[in-house]
């Protein structure tokens, strides 16, 4: 809905905001941990173009946007602000209000956990060769300084993961040895990588493995381990999402508390006009359905500019790729129409920490 909203189309890169969306962690010097949420508030304001304005627009509007606006002196800045969670606020959220931490699309209610500022960033300067340090660039979330660790939420741990994959496949095996993705520190990095195309660093004749004949020296670590790891009370299952009540809650609070009557007409001109593109009537009934979910009047305002009757909700739908948790036919909870005799993939808390699920107990020493 965000896409679909005023928000999808930014008017340029300095008027939108940013998130980190994932739960991160932060840990302090004394080893002790909270959830963290990292939020970046545009100091110029937020704006945005309609689907006719974009339209007008080059490919490269927000792009040269920004370009200009540095080269001219104006520079944009950003608050850095941060929400924080300790893991038994983490386990009650779920408890008490269905909102899982591990969850992307779950919004962390701010009057709750309210946004404090840390920090700001300003862009001061343009890059001077774009293929070499924009082209070139390796964003990766699991380039981490000390004292932010990553959450257990599935998605950002897959990406730990996907995202060097991709930069070696698209870059090279030693990408980050290029300038621009390299550690910048008074000293060398030193791992255990060797060879490979573009090995502009290859640490000389030291070897690749931990040697007893050429002894390293390791620096001492500042951090409990034990500590700053998740420690979680449970067991490795299969499992796959499902689609729950709660899962709405955040879109309908968009619809009915944020967008104001302008905004929900923008949506709906946005949505039917890609659903007009769409041949299968079956495919907008469905959608429609979901949204039926979120609001008995945004599925209306689509029925009627589409023209479109669409189900009355998803009860009697089956999904590929997730659970119907809110399936009134049991035919209809399993994903993919696999029986659930056998083995059913879900999890009764979606995936959300519950009351018991850290081991305070070792988080406390």
């Amino acid at each position: 809905m965000i896409l679909m909203g005023d928000r999808g189309i930014p008017d340029g890169y300095r008027f939108m905001h940013g998130y980190s969306g994932h739960t991160m962690k932060l840990l302090n010097k004394n080893n002790d941990w909270v959830y963290a949420q990292f939020h970046m508030k545009s100091k110029q304001g937020v704006k945005f173009l309609t689907q006719e304005e974009s339209g007008e627009k080059g490919p490269d509007y927000a792009q040269k946007d920004l370009f200009e606006s540095i080269e001219k002196g104006d520079f944009p800045s950003w608050d850095l602000c941060i929400q924080t969670m300790t893991p038994n606020e983490a386990e009650d959220l779920w408890a008490q209000q269905k909102i899982n931490v591990f969850d992307l699309t779950h919004v962390w209610p701010q009057k709750q956990f309210p946004l404090r500022k840390i920090g700001e960033f300003t862009l001061n300067e343009n890059v001077k060769n774009f293929f070499a340090e924009v082209e070139q660039i390796a964003f990766n979330p699991a380039h981490m300084i000390p004292g932010i660790e990553p959450s257990a939420d599935p998605v950002l741990q897959s990406r730990l993961f996907s995202y060097p994959d991709t930069h070696r496949h698209r870059i090279g095996v030693n990408y980050q040895q290029l300038p621009v993705n390299a550690p910048v520190v008074p000293y060398k990095m030193a791992n255990f990588q060797r060879d490979g195309p573009i090995a502009f660093y290859n640490q000389g004749s030291r070897p690749n493995y931990i040697s007893s004949i050429q002894p390293i020296k390791f620096r001492s670590r500042t951090i409990d381990l034990n500590k700053a790891h998740g420690h979680f009370t449970g067991e490795a299952v299969t499992f796959l999402s499902e689609i729950r009540e709660e899962d709405f809650n955040a879109p309908r609070v968009l619809w009915e508390k944020v967008f104001d009557d302008g905004a929900k007409e923008r949506f709906i001109k946005n949505v039917s006009g890609h659903m007009s593109t769409v041949t299968e009537d079956e495919i907008i009934k469905r959608q429609i359905a979901i949204f039926r979910e979120v609001s008995e009047d945004l599925a209306s305002r689509l029925e009627k500019s589409t023209g479109i009757k669409g189900y009355d909700g998803i009860s009697g739908l089956s999904f590929n790729g997730t659970h119907n948790g809110m399936a009134k036919n049991e035919k209809h909870h399993p994903a993919n129409g696999v029986s659930n005799s056998v083995t059913f993939s879900g999890c009764e808390s979606n995936g959300a920490p519950i009351p018991g699920t850290h081991n305070t107990a070792l988080l406390a020493h």
